[in-house]
């Protein structure tokens, strides 16, 4: 797992994540994957999409979460 993509959910994060932190994490993500910290020009439309899939997934992952213990 690349180490720099953090927990995003509580009690990890004090409050719930940010549109921002979500996607920095899935660009990690996918610059994992794919092996391209900048992707070329002829790949740039797909890398972007997949980023956009990967925050959508996180985001909708996060809010179903259920926390327990917290109020």
């Amino acid at each position: 797992m690349c180490r720099s993509i953090k927990t995003l959910r509580p009690p990890v994060l004090p409050e719930e994540a940010t549109e921002e932190e979500i996607r920095a994490a899935a660009l990690q993500y996918v610059r994992k994957v794919s092996g391209f910290r900048v992707p070329a020009a002829h790949n740039r439309e797909v890398f972007d999409r997949a980023v956009d899939v990967v925050a959508r997934a996180t985001s909708e992952l996060l809010a179903g979460l259920e926390v327990r213990g917290r109020v």
